[in-house]
């Protein structure tokens, strides 16, 4: 019973619900309010420019609406200055801060990188000031925890281990599927015309079918129709992903139980039974001496036992978990980066048909209408022009995102731990100050001495990344490109459809908003 002037027990229990209220409250003032405006004075006080920082979501309603309002009308037929289309916030804020500028995300200030310099050095570094965005980590992981998710001394092993699986060699191991993919892909186109014929193509869902089917062989040889139901899958993660992306800064938003939360984890349970499946049939057969490890899957394992007797270890350095990740990831980089490139490159080169000549002459004097081989490949100058020239115009990364994981001096600033830095590649590339005024001109003799004279600040061609943490696959995807690029050459004439509307419009990568209608005639 209560002594007399003694506070009851709930009472006390209601006092100190609302002390840890008020506490929590606190802090979230604190962050939400008193945090991003210092910030915003040490920034500016040291000549940094850009928004004023509005309380709550800075400016993520002028982010929304100016992408809204960019991919709203279509582009000039001709035209290729897709970097207002492409990252339409980050482009009118360098204009109008310079390329440097403070931005918000909610209020985690963001840094726009535009400076070539600037950005090699945030992407070159190896002293761990920055990292990966901490803020979108979690659905990355989600998607796919692999190479591109993993820091530190797990990333250094993982990277060694798959190095192996993208080494020239072993790429030459996997041309034959990238060929037999490319030539029933012609079949197909061939069949709905005669010599002379013209037909009308949408080759944007072509393209993407056509490296599913890639990837699903290179990846798994004989477990080819397994490895097509899990790039279907993959597919519907990559489209949830960037519904995801438009609510990721309302904090804990991915951990609710939303229809779109359930089911990319039912998708991401349903790959990874799936792949494991995969994974331990591969290990009984190579125990048993029955495997065939041409593919990626057989040189990953291989790798990885080989890494792990070298380092004297008894255990794998890849776990069955870490495999099951590096395949997500291969499935995620690989599907739409040679398939955007594919799609541009055959829309640009519709623009520029004298290009599209010579491209195909080139083809034709090192193939004839033979199989294109590797040797023969690696000697397509014209094609390799032509194709460095569409990923500086329309580059398949956008936009890195890095974060200062401590106090860090970057061109002549301090900056605070936690401010985040946006890396638009596509405004380095569509700066006339690195490419000259004729920059948003399709020009692949730009290329003709190699991509370090290309530009006047070099180097300053980022398609893949710059730096430790560069596209591993990089190689995999221009060899996938120039064996597609060069089968179709062999065998149609293309043209530009009447229906088609030029709108490149940025989801995961920078896709045809209304796809990519090209007009084929059979040779």
């Amino acid at each position: 019973m209560d002594t007399l002037g003694s506070p009851p027990w709930s009472m006390l229990c209601a006092l100190g619900a609302l002390l840890a209220a008020l506490w929590f409250a606190g802090r979230a003032l604190a962050g939400a309010w008193l945090g991003p405006r210092r910030v915003a004075r040490a920034l500016r006080s040291q000549g940094v420019r850009g928004t004023s920082y509005r309380f709550p979501s800075g400016d993520m309603k002028e982010y929304v609406r100016l992408l809204a309002a960019a991919c709203s009308q279509p582009m000039p037929l001709s035209s290729h200055a897709v970097a207002a289309r492409a990252v339409p916030f980050d482009h009118a804020i360098i204009k109008q801060h310079g390329k440097v500028a403070l931005t918000w995300f909610g209020s985690e200030p963001r840094v726009v990188v535009a400076d070539p310099q600037l950005f090699r050095e945030i992407l070159s570094s190896k002293q761990g000031q920055f990292g990966k965005q901490r803020s979108i980590l979690g659905i990355e992981r989600l998607l796919a925890n692999g190479l591109t998710t993993h820091q530190g001394d797990k990333w250094v092993a993982h990277r060694r281990i798959i190095n192996h699986a993208f080494h020239l060699e072993k790429l030459k191991r996997m041309l034959p599927a990238f060929a037999d993919c490319s030539s029933e892909l012609v079949r197909r186109w061939g069949s709905f015309m005669g010599p002379g014929d013209a037909q009308e193509i949408d080759v944007w869902p072509e393209f993407q079918n056509l490296t599913g089917d890639v990837i699903s062989r290179v990846a798994f040889g004989s477990s080819f129709s397994e490895g097509r139901t899990i790039f279907r899958l993959q597919s519907e993660q990559a489209h949830n992903a960037v519904k995801m992306a438009n609510v990721m800064y309302i904090p804990g938003y991915r951990f609710l139980p939303t229809k779109l939360n359930r089911r990319m984890k039912a998708n991401a349970r349903e790959v990874e039974v799936l792949l494991k499946g995969i994974i331990m049939k591969r290990e009984r057969a190579m125990k048993d001496g029955y495997a065939d490890n041409n593919d990626l899957l057989g040189v990953m394992m291989e790798s990885n036992i080989k890494e792990s007797q070298e380092a004297g270890s008894s255990k794998p350095m890849m776990t069955i978990d870490d495999i099951v990740g590096e395949l997500k990831l291969f499935y995620f980089a690989g599907m739409e980066t040679a398939a955007v490139l594919l799609t541009w490159t055959m829309v640009v080169l519709s623009m520029h048909p004298e290009w599209q000549d010579r491209a195909r002459e080139e083809v034709l004097r090192v193939f004839g209408n033979n199989q294109p081989d590797f040797e023969g490949i690696n000697r397509l100058k014209v094609v390799t022009m032509i194709l460095h020239e569409v990923l500086r115009l329309y580059p398949p990364i956008l936009l890195l995102g890095r974060e200062a994981y401590r106090e860090t001096e970057l061109g002549g600033v301090t900056y605070p731990a936690g401010v985040t830095f946006a890396l638009p590649i596509v405004c380095i590339h569509h700066d006339p100050d690195v490419w000259g005024e004729d920059v948003d001109e399709f020009k692949p003799e730009r290329f003709a001495e190699g991509i370090a004279g290309a530009s006047k600040n070099s180097p300053a061609f980022f398609p893949f990344g710059w730096g430790p943490r560069i596209c591993v696959g990089q190689n995999f995807a221009l060899l996938e490109a120039k064996m597609g690029l060069s089968v179709i050459l062999q065998h149609f004439l293309f043209e530009l459809s009447p229906s088609y509307t030029h709108s490149p419009c940025p989801v995961s990568t920078l896709q045809p908003q209304h796809g990519s209608q090209i007009m084929l005639t059979k040779l």
